[in-house]
């Protein structure tokens, strides 16, 4: 079973000599309804405004479009903001270029529906209704100034102002309920429990929609009128809620031998064996090889939605830098498949006594970075970058292991199921991830490539370039060592890269994985300009002070001195 809603909307000129309201929506099917929803849009232009239609209908064409090409990784309420924040722009830039575009703005109600939830962003005062057993609830509020002279004055608008502050709010979707999109042309023609009683007359949304429309216009509306109603008649049975739930609460599996099987699959050997995680090499009739992920007998309920969420993530990440998941429907335990790919880690290759040239070290870091920018752009923060995490396969392809402690940001499951293993390797976080005075960054983009820099520093010199890092240690950071220190044979170029890629301050880092790749890829023929150590000033601010005070008290020595020997 699907989400299933009957949609229907209708839009009025009224009294106005041009319609400046515009209305939108789009209906997907199968994965893209799954994972991005229905996406519905009313927007008015501002009165007396510039081209008030022309940025209405604009804006909403502009998140209609964009907001199902963003990741599907993305929360909800991110994707809208960066699509509506986009339009914002524009709009406001068209403004401040040209003279009959000035003030060119609009209100902006949307709603998401996904899975059995609903989202809401609202800019203005266009209205977002809750029609739900026979009780009528507004989910938005109006973003308008009291003016003595007029009815109101928008406070808040897309294209109005560049800093665009949009409202979010969600809740879970019952059968038989009606959301309600109307411009002010409607709602402030009709009461509410006018409204209320338009649409429960009208059973089909179609019907519903233009008889709110001709009510207000027929009501001496002051306004264009615009309507869009929303009926849910069905809700999916699985949400990605509740697959994560189902998946969880199935029995954890034995501790598998050589041998032994399960749903169908031979164990081979173990892996892995962490105090939370196993991982076994095991084969199916087929003869084909995988990998199985799956968790101690011991482990708790927070480790088991932990794993189910790893594997969520994993499942989205399909570029060819990372093992796949294997779909297996045969599964009665909790456990997930990756595939399964001969060769060794990095870390092994080192413990090998291999010596990476610098070419072998820049041309590996091209293939991490080139991984770890699809992971961003799924908006998934790796949080483990290190060379046990980096496997070179026989076929000769780099591929990044262990999702295990990734974040992402498009359910928040991240934080709210806890990790199953230590977010991150101490001598691989960035400075920024100690606590410091009680908080504690969040990891982030810069501290994914701060691990990069650390990865390729160690592959180098075989050392870290602020030394070795213990758990439960805290830290001081200076500036990190040249890795000419440890290997006189890396170039220059080489060493000013990695002296940027793992900087103590993230402003100093690379801010983004194309630029670092960009870095390694430009080598001797554009090399970094890169101080080897900060500014004593920067390195101690209070430097000028002491200084300060040093002479003083020197000059007093001579002066009382000079005065004892009189």
């Amino acid at each position: 079973m699907t989400l299933s809603v009957s949609l229907g909307h209708a839009s009025l000129t009224g009294p106005r000599a041009r319609n400046e309201d515009f209305v939108g929506a789009v209906t997907p099917e199968g994965a893209e309804l799954e994972n991005k929803g229905l996406l519905a849009v009313v927007a008015d232009g501002v009165g007396g405004h510039a081209n008030g239609r022309e940025a209405a209908e604009f804006t909403v064409r502009s998140l209609l479009c964009d907001y199902y090409a963003t990741p599907d990784t993305w929360a909800i309420p991110k994707a809208l903001d960066k699509v509506i924040s986009a339009a914002n722009r524009w709009l406001v830039s068209q403004s401040q270029k040209r003279s009959d575009t000035a003030g060119m703005a609009t209100t902006l109600s949307a709603i998401v529906l996904r899975g059995r939830r609903w989202v809401s962003a609202h800019v203005g005062d266009s209205r977002i209704y809750l029609l739900r057993g026979g009780e009528l609830k507004r989910l938005t509020q109006d973003h308008v100034w009291e003016h003595p002279e007029l009815n109101s004055v928008l406070s808040r608008a897309v294209g109005l102002d560049p800093r665009l502050s949009i409202d979010f709010s969600e809740g879970d979707l019952q059968e038989n309920d009606s959301l309600i999109l109307l411009t002010d042309g409607v709602w402030g023609s009709l009461q509410d429990a006018r409204i209320q009683s338009i649409v429960e007359k009208h059973a089909d949304a179609q019907e519903a929609a233009f008889a709110l429309a001709e009510a207000a216009v027929d009501n001496n509306a002051q306004d264009n009128c615009t309507a869009l109603v929303l009926r849910v008649a069905e809700l999916p049975r699985d949400t990605l809620r509740d697959s994560l739930a189902r998946i969880r609460e199935l029995p954890l599996p034995p501790t598998l031998k050589p041998g032994q099987e399960i749903d169908g699959l031979t164990t081979l050997d173990v892996l892995h064996d962490s105090r939370v995680t196993l991982l076994y090499r095991v084969r199916n009739a087929a003869g084909d090889i995988y990998v199985l992920k799956t968790l101690h007998a011991n482990a708790d309920p927070h480790d088991a939605a932990a794993l189910a969420h790893e594997e969520w993530i994993a499942r989205r990440v399909t570029d060819a830098a990372f093992p796949q998941v294997v779909p297996w429907q045969a599964r009665s335990h909790l456990y997930y498949l990756m595939s399964w790919h001969e060769g060794e880690s990095l870390k092994q290759r080192l413990a090998r006594g291999h010596r990476f040239s610098a070419a072998e070290v820049a041309d590996l870091g091209a293939r991490l970075l080139k991984g770890i920018s699809a992971l961003h752009r799924l908006a998934i923060i790796h949080r483990d970058i290190k060379p046990d995490n980096i496997h070179l396969g026989a076929d000769g392809r780099l591929r990044i292991l262990d999702l295990g402690v990734a974040e992402s940001d498009g359910q928040g499951e991240g934080e709210r199921f806890g990790e199953i293993n230590n977010p991150g390797t101490p001598s691989y976080m960035a400075p920024e991830l100690f606590t410091q005075g009680g908080e504690r960054a969040r990891a982030n983009e810069s501290s994914d490539l701060y691990a990069a820099g650390v990865t390729l520093y160690e592959l180098a010199t075989r050392k870290y370039p602020y030394g070795e890092i213990e758990p439960f240690q805290r830290p001081k950071f200076g500036d990190p060592t040249p890795p000419t220190r440890f290997r006189p044979d890396i170039p220059e170029w080489l060493e000013s890269i990695l002296l940027k890629a793992v900087a103590r301050e993230p402003e100093r880092r690379f801010e983004t994985a194309e630029e670092f790749l960009l870095a390694l890829e430009r080598g001797a023929h554009r090399p970094l300009q890169v101080a080897r150590k900060r500014p004593l000033m920067e390195r101690d601010p209070q430097f000028a002070l002491k200084l300060v005070c040093a002479v003083s008290l020197v000059a007093n020595v001579f002066l009382l001195v000079a005065l004892l020997m009189r």
